[in-house]
């Protein structure tokens, strides 16, 4: 019998590899998401407040630039629009 949440993560992690094939794309998300989701966190624990925005915000336009080289849209907007009842 398979995990489920095994599963999902192995879908998921599927789904999020075919939505960024392109290896610049690739590459802006590789430092965008430890940018957004290790370092700024981290510095927010060390009191640098202002590093820790500019790192999140950075993170967050590096990611959005390879979606835009990609062609496709962010999952973030995609929940977005899916929440306002949009395609």
């Amino acid at each position: 019998m398979s995990n489920p949440a095994l599963t999902w993560l192995a879908s998921w992690a599927q789904n999020w590899r075919k939505r960024h094939r392109n290896p610049t794309s690739f590459l802006l998300h590789m430092l965008g998401i430890p940018a957004c989701f290790v370092a700024a966190p981290i510095l927010l624990v060390c009191r640098q407040w202002l590093l820790a925005l500019v790192m999140f915000v950075a993170g967050y336009a590096l990611q959005f630039l390879g979606h835009l080289i990609e062609g496709n849209r962010s999952g973030e907007e995609m929940l977005l629009r899916r929440l306002l009842g949009r395609k």
